[in-house]
């Protein structure tokens, strides 16, 4: 009985499959000859209409610009172009999929792009798209190689018909770092791919750049790739990576070094390089104005650095000194008085001789017509004394013999640094004014870096090394080295013996109290400096307004590792901030390894060496938050007011700060008393009447000597203090 039952199951169970199998197949015979769905009658190849071959473009990926250390400069991002498909036949998923309402479609696309597109040009590109019989169309300018944040909120728009096309952008994650050297790539829509535009980018395309593959597939009228019809023609291959000298946290302090230099000194522009002394490499490069790499806002697309010749002022004191003691021509031990240099010229010896009467040739002076009396020509320099070089020139250094030693400086000539194109300056010697004028840095033009380059020699025992940036190319698969640079001596223009004097005399030049770069001092090291002022040549002969300030710095002072060459261009040639030139020093002392006291950091371990921290987020939080967070940093504390809470601070958050340096508080509090400013920097001062809302008035340079209210006063906005700097 159970037999029966089971082959009964058994026939209805195949009968079942058998009238499924027929009808399955029943509705294959018909969609093959009809094309149409049993049920539906949709067209099953509505979808497939109009597939073609679609040959495109696979992109290399262009090669990353790291520092020394390996941090990216620069590097490509997966980015993203606006597509919208205007064939109203196109559906998915039973769903509209073609841009439904253009005038609404542009206005909201236009909201999340911001200003940099417009909502009618938006709306007519997609018009005339669909007039000319386009199923699918890119949008314009600013529709193309948007970043993931906006195409996703794009995307969440839910748009119908708005899709993206997946491309590659060039990143620069520091935005402005030595831009004007960095300078950047972009895409470029006649090649079709992205290309260096300047700078380092455009001088090292033929590493960076990698080599396109290309594919082909068959696709379907609404643009969907039909499975299995790939084929990779060629494969792309990526570009090589780069690596340079720069050093990030170097560059980083001299970044913000310089903006405020701009700002605070109301600068036209303002140049600096921070060099290894005996290798040669550039760990910091600042070229201002300067511009966002991401942004391209470039207002000034002269990299001082390199491209601009410039008459130099006193800091090429160093190099007529060094000439005339390497010559054999310097006056030990002899004086001259340091007044108005009066001069005659005879033309057929080429003589100038001092007269002690006004002459047809221009009077020279020293700086804001000071009369320093008589003095040592060892004093001269330490005062940069102008007169002093006429003198020099007059009675010691032919003319020929300088004008040799300006060559073997390396002056007027390309200085050869891979990758970096340079100015050459301009020599004016052929008149007796310009020959004296020359000596003291005017007249004469010249560039950084040819100015950095002549000092290494000076700091390195007469031996001159080259600058350079790019440290060696890699492959970016294999990572291995394809060529590198390395220190490269260029000459020898004096010997050890004058470089040995020079360096004693630029230490002068800070440790004397008379000297010029006596505000440079820093506590735990040796500082040797030579400081310039240059005027500035107009249409109508130097000007009054604005003048050319620098500084040449070194250290330690018995064996220089690390120079920095500060230069900007302000009226203000007295009363600036000195700080910020001082606080890139000691970045840079930190980079090359030294500690305050003069040694190398490796294996010693000095509680006096400069470290150099971000500045953490303290507003907001307790006092008792921000004394924990500071414990770790050797910095100085200032708490403004009685309060329990920080409400701001100084440094800002993320701002670098050194060791040493100063961090100020200010609290929710309804009291304030007044500080210790003993040894406060200008910074410091101007910083706490920021936080405070107090007006200190200061006179001098340098730090606080003496100020007129006492530690611990009470004081208020109605306050009348001021401090006395040296």
């Amino acid at each position: 009985m159970r037999l029966k039952r089971t082959n009964k199951r058994l026939l209805n169970l195949m009968c079942i499959i058998v009238v499924a199998g027929a009808l399955v197949v029943m509705n294959v015979l018909f969609t093959m000859f009809t094309h149409k769905h049993l049920w539906s009658q949709q067209d099953v190849l509505a979808a497939l209409d109009g597939t073609d071959i679609y040959k495109t473009t696979t992109m290399a990926q262009r090669g990353t610009i790291y520092d020394r250390n390996g941090t990216v400069i620069a590097q490509d991002q997966i980015a993203y172009t606006i597509i919208a498909y205007l064939d109203e036949s196109r559906e998915l998923n039973g769903e509209a999929a073609y841009v439904v309402d253009i005038d609404e479609t542009a206005r909201q696309l236009a909201e999340v792009l911001g200003e940099s597109v417009d909502a009618d040009t938006l709306a007519s590109t997609m018009e005339t798209a669909k007039a000319n019989g386009s199923t699918q169309t890119e949008l314009g300018a600013g529709t193309k190689r948007i970043s993931k944040e906006t195409m996703e909120a794009i995307r969440n728009l839910e748009l119908p018909g708005i899709d993206f096309i997946e491309t590659s952008d060039r990143n620069y994650p520091t935005g402005t770092f030595a831009s004007h050297l960095i300078g950047f790539a972009s895409y470029d829509e006649d090649e079709q791919r992205i290309i260096g535009k300047m700078g380092l980018e455009y001088a090292l395309e033929d590493y960076l750049s990698g080599e396109d593959g290309w594919m082909q597939y068959q696709r379907a009228a609404d643009g969907t790739e039909l499975p299995g019809t790939r084929y990779v023609g060629a494969q792309a291959v990526n570009g090589n990576d780069v690596y340079l000298t720069l050093d990030a946290n170097v560059q980083s302090v001299l970044e913000t070094s310089l903006q405020t230099t701009m700002k605070d000194s109301k600068c036209e522009s303002a140049w600096a390089l921070v060099v290894e002394v005996e290798t040669g490499k550039v760990l910091g490069w600042g070229s201002y104005p300067s511009f966002d790499m991401n942004e391209h806002d470039i207002t000034q697309y002269l990299n001082m650095a390199s491209d601009n010749a410039y008459e130099p002022g006193s800091v090429m004191k160093g190099i007529t000194y060094a000439a005339a003691l390497d010559s054999g021509n310097y006056p030990y031990n002899q004086s001259f008085r340091a007044k108005t240099f009066n001069y005659t010229y005879d033309e057929s010896t080429g003589k100038i001789s001092r007269s002690s009467e006004k002459t047809v040739y221009p009077s020279i002076s020293d700086a804001l017509g000071r009369d320093f009396g008589t003095l040592t020509y060892d004093e001269g320099f330490i005062r940069s004394s102008n007169v002093g070089i006429c003198c020099l020139l007059a009675d010691y250094l032919p003319a020929a013999t300088f004008e040799e030693y300006l060559e073997r400086f390396g002056f007027f000539q390309s200085v050869d640094i891979p990758f970096v194109s340079n100015a050459t300056g301009v020599k004016n010697f052929s008149h007796p004014s310009d020959i004296l004028s020359t000596g003291f840095g005017q007249s004469s033009s010249v560039t950084a870096l040819q100015m950095v380059q002549a000092y290494t020699a000076i700091f390195n025992d007469g031996v001159m090394v080259r600058p350079y940036v790019v440290e060696r190319i890699v492959d970016s698969y294999s990572n291995e080295t394809l060529e590198s640079w390395t220190t490269e001596e260029v000459g020898q223009p004096i010997s050890a013996e004058t470089s040995e004097y020079m360096r004693d005399l630029m230490a002068r030049v800070v440790s004397e109290d008379y000297g010029t770069g006596h505000r440079y001092q820093l506590d735990d090291i040796d500082v040797i400096a030579k400081t310039g002022t240059g005027q500035i040549a107009g249409e109508n002969g130097y000007t009054d307004s604005h003048y050319t300030s620098s500084v040449m710095m070194a250290a330690p002072a018995d064996d220089p590792k690390v120079m920095v060459y500060y230069v900007f261009v302000s009226d203000d040639i007295i009363n600036f901030d000195d700080e910020p030139i001082k606080n890139v020093f000691k970045e840079a002392l930190v980079a090359a390894g030294v500690t305050g006291d003069g040694e190398s950091a490796s294996g010693n371990d000095n509680s006096d060496t400069w470290t150099s921290y971000e500045t953490p987020s303290l507003v907001n939080h307790s006092l008792d938050y921000a004394n924990g967070k500071l414990e770790a940093l050797d910095v100085e504390t200032v708490i403004i007011g009685d309060g329990s809470s920080v409400v701001a601070q100084y440094p800002s958050a993320g701002e670098t700060i050194t060791s040493n340096d100063r961090l100020l508080l200010l609290t929710d509090g309804s009291s304030l008393s007044m500080p210790n400013m003993i040894g406060w920097t200008r910074k410091d001062v101007n910083a706490f009447c920021a936080l405070s809302g107090i007006d200190i008035t200061i006179e001098g340079n340098g730090k606080v000597k003496s100020q007129s209210v006492k530690k611990g006063t009470a004081i208020s906005a109605e306050s009348e203090i001021s401090v006395q700097m040296e």
